[in-house]
């Protein structure tokens, strides 16, 4: 029963291109226990910020946007399984609804029923070095084996993704254990770490961690994305 579920919403983005197939409504959850050193929503991290909506109030805003992009909705944060039971109630709805969904998550949350519910999985391999993974993201990787091994296991269809930072996840191991973690996904995304989050580290008074490092060059991506899908 998902009636008088409530969640904390921290946004919506109605065109999404990015998160998932297709044009898809975004659903930004607030709340994660990572404190990634390169995060970009600084201000998404408590987990009763946002606006607090029920599962019908949501689900009733994603119908609106149907006509405008078929792919579905993507449920993402945050990390989005902080809020779990929201997040099951979510997904079960939008089932009913015959909705494509897809979990934008970092495994740091282990949640089988939403890992199941969900049409597709997202999932964001912050490092593949136990010892880096916990110095990037002050978090322990555990969860996110946990959530990759059941998907393997249970055969659901899910994306890799792990953002390319200089000096920290550049390095051809990295890359070579990233793609060896990653077997039986549907597809491997290496994104380029930007700063434009950092206005938002300044603006809630934090000092940001990875100050001076700059994004990775066009020909860094190329090389690193060649070795990806060298075969």
């Amino acid at each position: 029963m998902t009636d008088g579920l409530f969640g904390y919403v921290h946004s919506f983005e109605p065109l999404g291109s990015f998160d998932g197939p297709g044009l898809r409504t975004v659903v930004f959850l607030s709340g994660c226990p990572m404190r990634c050193k390169y995060c970009h929503n600084p201000d998404m991290l408590g987990g009763g910020g946002g606006e607090k909506m029920s599962v019908s109030a949501v689900v009733e805003k994603a119908l609106r946007y149907r006509a405008y992009n078929s792919g579905g909705v993507t449920l993402s944060g945050g990390e989005p399984l902080m809020q779990e039971e929201f997040v099951v109630g979510l997904l079960r709805e939008l089932k009913k609804k015959r909705i494509h969904t897809a979990l934008d998550t970092a495994g740091s949350v282990y949640c089988e029923e939403a890992l199941s519910l969900a049409s597709l999985v997202i999932l964001d391999i912050k490092h593949t070095d136990e010892a880096a993974f916990k110095e990037l993201c002050g978090f322990a990787p555990d969860n996110m084996l946990r959530t990759l091994e059941f998907l393997k296991k249970k055969r659901k269809k899910f994306w890799v993704r792990q953002v390319t930072v200089p000096g920290i996840t550049d390095g051809e191991d990295n890359i070579k254990k990233l793609k060896q973690m990653a077997f039986g996904a549907e597809k491997i995304e290496l994104l380029p770490y930007h700063t434009m989050g950092v206005y938002k580290w300044e603006k809630l008074g934090l000092s940001y961690p990875l100050e001076g490092v700059k994004e990775p060059s066009p020909e860094t991506m190329n090389r690193l994305n060649a070795l990806l899908n060298d075969r």
